[in-house]
C-alpha cells in the first residue's frame, strides 16, 4: 500500500518533509490537507492507529487554532467534539500527516519517519 502524504505545500515543515520521503525514494500519493481535510472519522481511525492523544492531531503554531482560543477551549472538550472540530478545517490539523498502513506519522521529526519507515 502506498503511503499518503497530507500536506500544506506552502508549509516548511512539509516541504522538508516531501524532500525526504523523495531523498529516500518512498513512493507517496500526495493528499493537500487544505482542500481534502481529513473527515472525522479518518482521524479517529488514525489516532487509534498512532496512540497519540487527539490533541497532538492540532496545529497549536497555526494562525486558526490560536484566533480560535483553542488552549482554552480544548480542555473542556470531550474526544469525539476535538475530532468533529479537526475535521471542519485542514488547517487546525498538525502536519504533515503520513499514513502508510498500520503506521500513523504526525509532524515531521527526520529521527522517527527515519525508524518507523525504514
Amino acid at each position: 500500500m502506498i503511503p499518503i502524504f497530507i500536506c500544506y505545500a506552502k508549509c516548511t515543515t512539509c516541504q522538508k518533509a516531501k524532500k525526504w520521503l523523495e531523498a529516500h525514494d518512498i513512493a507517496f500519493e500526495e493528499r493537500p490537507i487544505k482542500e481534502q481535510h481529513p473527515t472525522a472519522d479518518e482521524l479517529r481511525d488514525w489516532q487509534k492507529i498512532s496512540g497519540l492523544p487527539v490533541r497532538k492531531f492540532f496545529n497549536t503554531s497555526g494562525m486558526l487554532y490560536r484566533e480560535m482560543e483553542l488552549t482554552k477551549k480544548l480542555p473542556g472538550m470531550t474526544e469525539e467534539e476535538m475530532l468533529a472540530l479537526l475535521a471542519t478545517d485542514g488547517m487546525l490539523v498538525k502536519r504533515p500527516l503520513l499514513i502508510a498502513g498500520n503506521k500513523v506519522l504526525v509532524g515531521f521529526q527526520e529521527k522517527e519517519w527515519e525508524k518507523t519507515l525504514k
